[in-house]
């Protein structure tokens, strides 16, 4: 079971109301009806990831331009490494890259769920 910290839970509920464009897009577009069962905004220890696919461990980010600051790379770093320490998959994904090509994100995280062949 993953670390639960409810001090976030509020501010987890206040990211979903307020999504960026990029998330809303993902989240409606492609994950809320995804037939393998995503979550937004998911408090994991001290931080919130954008969505979770608890069935498949996998966590996907979306990356705007605070993380490719010399603090955000890092603090990134930290973050990454601390939920693959839990077992997790990490997936980054910029707001351009949702922006301009939607349908490959939609096809990378297929074929990291295995539901598409990769070759």
């Amino acid at each position: 079971m993953l670390p639960y910290n409810k001090k976030l839970k509020s501010r987890a509920q206040e990211l979903r109301k307020n999504a960026t464009p990029q998330e809303s897009r993902l989240w409606f577009g492609f994950l809320r009806k995804h037939p393998v069962r995503f979550t937004r905004q998911k408090p994991i220890g001290s931080y919130i990831v954008d969505f979770l696919c608890p069935s498949k461990k996998l966590v996907i980010e979306i990356d705007g331009s605070q993380h490719f600051s010399d603090d955000g790379i890092e603090y990134d770093k930290a973050r990454t490494a601390y939920l693959e320490s839990l077992g997790l998959q990490v997936m980054r994904f910029t707001n351009t890259e949702i922006n301009t090509s939607f349908d490959s994100v939609c096809l990378a995280i297929q074929t990291t769920l295995g539901l598409v062949d990769d070759k």
